[in-house]
């Protein structure tokens, strides 16, 4: 009995029109601007703890907001999820670069670096000799090189 219900309820009502998505707008403007936007340069001066601390008050946010959809909350909250979503986004990429200079300097003069600190370059290039590999000269090379040196002539017209 219900889905026959729910069916016809979704029959009977159009989907909105262009005009009422536009009449909406205004009204949601306001809660668009009160929901702050994360700054990363402000990120960047907090701490690792802060930043996770802030991970998981977005992260709560989220949920709620996605409650709120489900059960067919109002379209500024829906219209927060966005904002939500792209304030997690920025947290973890800060978090990130935090962590990634904090393991530079730990690894910061050691013989090797993990895989993820060393530089990309391309396949071709991290397996090509380094210059001084490429100069090195065995004692033999050396030995007929200074017995037979190249020779010079000097050709005049």
């Amino acid at each position: 009995f219900w889905l026959k219900e729910s069916l016809r309820l979704a029959v009977a009502t159009p989907p909105p029109t262009l005009q009422e998505h536009l009449q909406c707008l205004p009204a949601l403007l306001p809660s668009l601007l009160a929901m702050p936007k994360v700054k990363a340069f402000e990120l960047r001066n907090k701490t690792s703890k802060d930043l996770l601390g802030e991970l998981d008050e977005q992260k709560a946010e989220l949920q709620q907001l996605r409650v709120a959809k489900v059960s067919g909350g109002a379209a500024s909250k829906l219209a927060k999820i966005k904002i939500v979503r792209k304030n997690i986004a920025r947290i973890l990429t800060v978090y990130g670069q935090k962590q990634r200079a904090e393991a530079k300097k730990q690894w910061k003069g050691k013989k090797y670096l993990p895989l993820d600190l060393r530089p990309k370059k391309t396949r071709a290039i991290r397996r090509a000799l380094k210059p001084e590999q490429l100069k090195a000269k065995t004692q033999r090379q050396k030995t007929r090189e200074s017995n037979f040196p190249k020779r010079m002539y000097a050709v005049s017209m």
